[in-house]
């Protein structure tokens, strides 16, 4: 059985690679190839949470299962918000091929989620970031933006301005790009074309209206009291792509409170995103367009990412 650090997943990383087996794997879910329940959350001690999410695709050839704990005051104590581990197990024998340090894991499965998105519906000349929220979830958005559009500046804003400052120190230095720090969000996405929010936060982070043409990838609300984006925001986009229907609706706030004030419903969605990948569905038809991204994770998406790692490791 191999073990995969964080260490040993960065060393293996390309993250246009895991890109693309992260789109193939979203076709797949969309297209019903894969067994992906609903994951399983238990809180304790007060906010924590412990998910369960088992996944696995006959079509893939892949099972494993992905434990998380979430622990939002986690940063207080100098450690990490999220931590957890994957377990890959071999799909002829069931036997364990490998376990993967799942906080890292979960970063650049969370970026690549969306930089798939970004792919299909940011405009080709977006050269624009804005990243609201300075965790480590960001830090993959970030990487995965930049290998699908040519981004020369990022817009960065967030509850505690020192981290921000320091994401963007970071971001410069490691990307080449022009940064700016702002103490409003509602400032920070002015003038971007495309827009992350990667918080924490139970209330909406911006107030600001949605520019035409920008496109907006929401990865923070993952429990349905979590509203991360306002209500208008749904109103106002022409297209609302989430992974999966049935999820998004059940387990994030940013989809089920609009809801129950009416704004949305089920049918608002335009498509999961792997109908879009598959060709089912368009992406971005025009420069004008308003398209919105809200991502709450797929499972299957993890066991895919683990298996990349783990053939990378073998080869």
């Amino acid at each position: 059985m191999l073990y995969l650090n964080e260490k040993d997943q960065q060393q293996l990383l390309n993250m246009r690679e895991v890109i693309d087996e992260v789109g193939e794997s979203l076709k797949a879910f969309s297209e019903g190839k894969t067994e992906t329940p609903l994951r399983y959350s238990i809180p304790f001690n007060d906010e924590n949470r412990y998910l369960v999410m088992p996944a696995l695709s006959d079509a893939l050839k892949i099972v494993g299962l992905k434990t998380v704990t979430f622990a939002p005051k986690n940063p207080e104590k100098g450690k990490s918000t999220i931590s957890g581990s994957v377990i890959l197990s071999d799909y002829e024998t069931g036997e364990t091929l490998s376990v993967l340090d799942g906080g890292y894991l979960t970063k650049i499965r969370t970026g690549a989620i969306s930089g798939v998105a970004t792919k299909y519906l940011a405009r080709e000349d977006a050269r624009t970031l804005c990243v609201i929220g300075a965790g480590e979830q960001a830090e993959g958005l970030i990487e995965a933006v930049l290998a699908v559009r040519d981004i020369d500046t990022i817009h960065f804003a967030s509850r505690t301005t020192e981290k921000a400052e320091r994401l963007a120190k970071q971001s410069q230095t490691t990307y080449d790009v022009n940064v700016k720090v702002f103490e409003n969000a509602d400032e920070a996405i002015e003038g971007a074309d495309i827009v992350v929010t990667a918080t924490n936060s139970s209330h909406p982070v911006f107030s600001r209206t949605l520019e035409a043409g920008v496109h907006l990838n929401a990865v923070g609300s993952f429990k349905p009291d979590m509203q991360e984006l306002p209500s208008e925001s749904m109103k106002v986009a022409d297209k609302i792509i989430v992974e999966s229907t049935e999820a998004a609706m059940e387990e994030t706030g940013d989809l089920k409170i609009p809801e129950q004030e009416g704004i949305l419903s089920q049918e608002s969605l335009y498509a999961e995103l792997g109908d879009i990948v598959a060709g089912n569905k368009q992406g971005r038809m025009n420069d004008n367009e308003i398209t919105l991204f809200k991502s709450v994770g797929l499972a299957i998406v993890d066991i895919v990412v683990a298996n990349y790692f783990y053939k990378k490791a073998q080869q």
